[in-house]
């Protein structure tokens, strides 16, 4: 039997872009409100418009310099952001923590792009996101010079949409931090972390609302606000008291603590054969990760192994170095503690704690 031929055409409707979930108009409005945002943080290195198919960017007074380039996303962090409503931080979360990466290797950041894409693209939410973005070049001295806002169909649940950045920075060759010249004996300086930052976010979810039937709105007695208010606190920038350290010449190494803890990003600044010893006594561990402790009795290895636990950074210096670097961060009113030690590993593991 001869299969029953269908007239794919119509000739009462003409089907365009927007019938296939693509509103351009809506995408025009929205690349208008992020030019408006992006120029706040040019700055006359910047030789290009929003809305050109590259970024230009000049370097101006650099002698050697290297470039130093890194990409992130905020990860389920999002997640938050889609339940709430609150697209404001999620931006300047992605800025500061491509800041904090390259920054660990000498690199001031120079220019950004972000990633934006959803199913079904709201201008005012795109608007939100980026105004975080925005805000993050602009604390940390970096030009938001370009980006990608693709509106995809089908591919994001509604509401929901995914977010990444690539940061460019430069450094002079000869003030790379290379951790090559680390040595036993040196000792760590852990700055304080706001929170979760941007990491560990798929087990605080499965805690906080699966296990414990919390939703992001609720108050518990060990956290001063909303669970939401304290899963949003921005990742923050330890661009300056990095670079205050690093220009004194006392820096000899620094690891920014994201995901896989102390005990997966120390070793990464490390020469090999050393290892650190950790004093988990020397900082106060913040009381959102010890209430999720307690709510999944979590080991220590995972405990340590997905949250910072309250140490954003740390810093390696020399041992006879340790009182003029907390002078330093004393001035500048930047909260510190000395948390441990570089040791001799061997074969053994390369982080311990005592």
């Amino acid at each position: 039997m001869a299969r029953k031929k269908t007239n794919a055409t119509t000739k009462d409707k003409q089907i365009g872009y927007k019938d296939a979930g693509v509103d351009i108009d809506e995408a025009d409005r929205a690349v208008a409100r992020i030019r408006t945002l992006a120029k706040k943080t040019f700055s006359s290195s910047v030789l290009t418009d929003i809305g050109s198919f590259g970024g230009g960017y000049l370097l101006k007074g650099w002698k050697n310099p290297v470039l130093v380039s890194s990409a992130d996303g905020v990860g389920t962090k999002l997640k938050l952001a889609f339940a709430t409503g609150r697209h404001d931080t999620i931006g300047e979360d992605l800025v500061n923590h491509c800041v904090n990466d390259i920054a660990v290797q000498g690199a001031v950041p120079l220019f950004f792009l972000d990633y934006f894409a959803v199913g079904k693209l709201d201008a005012h939410v795109a608007a939100q996101v980026v105004a975080g973005i925005a805000r993050g070049c602009e604390r940390n001295g970096c030009a938001l010079i370009g980006g990608e806002t693709a509106e995809m169909p089908g591919l994001y649940q509604q509401g929901e949409y995914d977010l990444a950045g690539f940061i460019v920075g430069a450094v002079e060759r000869k003030k790379m931090i290379t951790g090559k010249k680390v040595k036993k004996g040196d000792r760590l300086i852990g700055l304080p972390s706001t929170g979760l930052h941007t990491n560990g976010y798929s087990l605080a979810r499965k805690l906080l609302f699966d296990v414990a039937g919390h939703a992001p709105s609720d108050k518990v007695a060990e956290l001063e606000g909303s669970i939401a208010d304290e899963l949003l606190k921005t990742h923050r920038s330890y661009l300056k008291p990095l670079r205050k350290v690093h220009n004194e010449g006392l820096l000899k190494a620094a690891a920014h603590i994201t995901g896989g803890g102390i005990t997966e990003n120390t070793p990464r600044v490390l020469p090999k054969g050393l290892g650190v010893r950790v004093d988990p006594e020397a900082w106060p561990v913040l009381p959102v990760f010890e209430l999720m402790r307690k709510i999944g009795n979590i080991s220590d290895e995972d405990y340590r192994r997905t949250f910072n636990l309250g140490v954003g950074m740390i810093f390696v210096v020399d041992k006879y170095d340790v009182l003029r670097v907390e002078k330093l961060l004393a001035c500048m009113q930047e909260p510190h503690y000395v948390i441990g030690e570089v040791v001799e590993c061997g074969n053994g593991p390369r982080v311990v704690y005592k």
